[in-house]
């Protein structure tokens, strides 16, 4: 039998899967027994979603891309029943999308798109819960954190600190009590790396975080999840009671004397308690503000007790390298950085949406390579890495491999894994604001510097998006940065000018453009455009009737004209028209 799966995470249901499946069920209905109909989690391909894979139970498969619920008849009608391609919607296949998958290497991801995430079951298929089988029963805790020190696992959630000298410090200290966390409040716009991690592949994470637990000595742990991911966190949940069930989760697991409890907390989505010690205090029903470290979490953490805490991505990798070696793993990356990385791609890239690539592939490899480009062939300007804690990197330095040395060496950071493409039409002084807007927004207030001095920043960054900077501005721009990284407490507020001061250096001439020439290179500063009308202007009143000032007047097939005086520069007559007879300056 067939077997029909539809991609559900949010990527696929904010595209309309949910209503490709309703449809698909209809189908089973009037054809019973013609296929098994499952929801799966994202694949990665979220520029073409929904997606439907069609398996042919002989181990052969292929997927259709963009589907609506109109399309589901023929699906069914000529693949399922009549065993015909529809070759113009395939989405895999020679000659489609040719790079994406080729040059990845997945490990995180190695379920995702693949199992259903509802079924313990099919995870189990996949060599599913066979590494905390091995630890508990073939390995010593101290064996099982030296093969996470052989891996070179870095921690995945922006900081790159060693995971087995983490687990380590945590199991040497001295506790009664010790605890896991894992840290899933993923808050940096343009990053859903975690989000779909958990929305497609529960289970893993939830056995990262045994084989922690067993390897530290804990016996229960905290998820902290932010509550804007409820797919993510209904999936927890449900994994976490199949497990429950199957013995693998609560008292005496695997008959090994090894017990371990998971518990979820949501988070009410504040940026800063992406920080270890304010995400405890969230926990522990306090306000998340970060404290001084040290003590750091790993000797006086949850309710003060020993605590180890890693990012989803990273417990995500330690069921693989538990079951095929931290050798293996090391096998991959470069000398610093080794293993996989999975990064989150938005911007002005073609195929946004989830890869994962091995450590030590360029930045300009991912994007063109296993990204196919930048949309629309428009030149390619620079990315920002790392949300708002990192920077931006321009086209000409993107030839650097993927590694935490060499992206720390140009001002930004590895990050947790966003990754925001930008094209000639980006404004980088605007990226700035829009980063220094976020932090500000962000902060939790506790320090002087960051919640007064990124206000600042910002008030200088408005004066000169708006065209009313001075070159003095930009000295203070950077005397704040300074001083901002230099006096904040946790790295919310040591690494918010890092979009600032990334742009400055390496786009200073679009600041002054703005300053001096009061304008703005790449048309994007509302304040700084002139819209003008054009001999192309055949009098066909689109753009009158759109403008929301009745500033644009003329005879209807006759040539037409915008009072300055009365233009609001909400770009709408640019929009409409279909004659290229508006121009932006």
């Amino acid at each position: 039998m067939k077997t029909v799966l539809v991609g559900l995470g949010t990527c696929g249901i904010s595209a309309g899967g949910e209503k490709v499946y309703r449809a698909l069920q209809e189908e089973l209905k009037e054809h019973p027994g013609a296929f098994e109909l499952k929801e799966t989690g994202c694949i990665g391909m979220c520029y073409r979603e929904p997606l439907v894979e069609i398996q042919d139970g002989n181990g052969g498969s292929h997927m259709y891309a963009e589907v609506s619920p109109e399309r589901v008849g023929r699906i069914v009608e000529e693949d399922i029943l009549g065993n015909a391609l529809i070759d113009d919607w395939l989405a895999t296949g020679e000659g489609r999308e040719a790079g994406f998958f080729e040059n990845q290497v997945r490990i995180v991801l190695r379920n995702s798109g693949i199992i259903d995430p509802g079924s313990i079951e099919e995870y189990m298929g996949r060599d599913g819960y066979k590494a905390i089988t091995r630890a508990v029963k073939e390995l010593t805790p101290e064996q099982v954190i030296d093969e996470v020190l052989e891996s070179g696992l870095r921690g995945r959630g922006g900081g790159g600190f060693p995971t087995g000298k983490k687990w380590q410090f945590t199991r040497a200290a001295t506790g009664d009590k010790k605890y896991i966390i894992c840290n899933a409040d993923e808050g940096d716009p343009g990053a859903f790396m975690d989000r779909s991690i958990l929305e497609s592949d529960p289970h893993s994470v939830l056995e990262g975080m045994m084989i922690a637990a067993y390897a530290i000595g804990s016996d229960e742990a905290y998820i902290y999840c932010r509550a804007e991911y409820p797919k993510a966190i209904s999936r927890l949940r449900q994994a976490i009671s199949q497990a429950q069930k199957r013995g693998l989760l609560g008292e005496n697991i695997l008959h090994s004397g090894f017990s371990f409890k998971i518990k979820i907390k949501e988070g009410a989505g504040a940026f800063v308690c992406g920080e270890e010690t304010a995400l405890i205090a969230s926990i522990e029903g306090r306000r998340g503000m970060p404290r001084f470290r040290p003590p750091f979490p790993a000797n006086s953490g949850l309710w003060g007790k020993p605590t180890n805490i890693n990012n989803v991505e990273t417990f995500a990798n330690i069921p693989w390298i538990l079951l095929h070696g931290g050798k293996a793993y090391a096998d991959y990356g470069t000398e610093n950085s080794k293993g996989t990385k999975v990064f989150a791609m938005a911007g002005k890239v073609r195929r946004t949406g989830l890869v994962e690539v091995p450590m030590g592939l360029t930045i300009r490899s991912i994007i063109f390579d296993v990204c196919g480009g930048i949309m629309d062939d428009k030149r390619f300007k620079a990315v920002q890495m790392g949300g708002p804690s990192g920077g931006c990197i321009p086209a000409e330095m993107c030839d650097i491999p993927v590694d935490y040395q060499e992206v720390n060496k140009t001002g930004a950071i590895m990050g947790s894994g966003g990754l925001i493409v930008m094209d000639e039409t980006t404004c980088m002084v605007d990226v700035a604001k829009f980063f220094l807007t976020f932090t500000q927004a962000e902060s939790c207030g506790k320090c002087t510097f960051c919640r007064i001095g990124t206000k600042r920043m910002l008030e200088i960054l408005e004066r000169i998006t708006e065209g009313q900077g001075t070159m003095e501005d930009l000295d203070n721009l950077e005397e704040l940065s300074e001083q901002i990284k230099a006096a904040s407490l946790c790295g919310l507020g040591q690494t918010a000018p890092n979009p600032v001061i990334t742009t400055l250096k390496y786009f200073r001439d679009e600041y002054v453009a703005h300053i001096v020439d009061k304008k703005c290179p790449a048309h994007e500063c509302a304040a700084l455009l002139t819209y003008t009308i054009n001999e192309n202007c055949n009098g066909c009143t689109a753009c009158a009737r759109a403008c929301p000032t009745a500033a644009i007047t003329g005879e209807r097939k006759g040539m037409h004209y915008i009072n300055q005086d009365l233009c609001i520069k909400c770009g709408k007559c640019f929009t409409v028209c279909r004659f290229d007879a508006v121009t932006k300056d």
